[in-house]
């Protein structure tokens, strides 16, 4: 099973997708894509806004937060 939001992300400036999977593993589609800090996506788009962007999914709060309260919502379902 896989659940998934797409959120705006003001990190990286740009809609992205958060998934959580059963084993509350969870991963975000904007590092598929941002992830690189020196990829030219993320670089492009630094200069576009004015201030530097990164992407960093170990410590993206949003992704902790939303698998976290999925996985809360799960337990209190049992």
């Amino acid at each position: 099973m896989i659940t998934a939001t797409t959120i705006y992300c003001d990190t990286v400036d740009d809609d992205v997708t958060l998934l959580v999977y059963k084993d509350g593993t969870a991963k975000c589609t904007g590092y598929r894509k941002y992830g690189n800090p020196g990829g030219k996506p993320l670089k492009t788009k630094s200069n576009k806004a004015g201030q530097p962007l990164r992407c960093e999914p170990s410590a993206c709060e949003r992704l902790i937060q939303y698998r976290d309260r999925l996985l809360a919502e799960e337990t209190t379902k049992e």
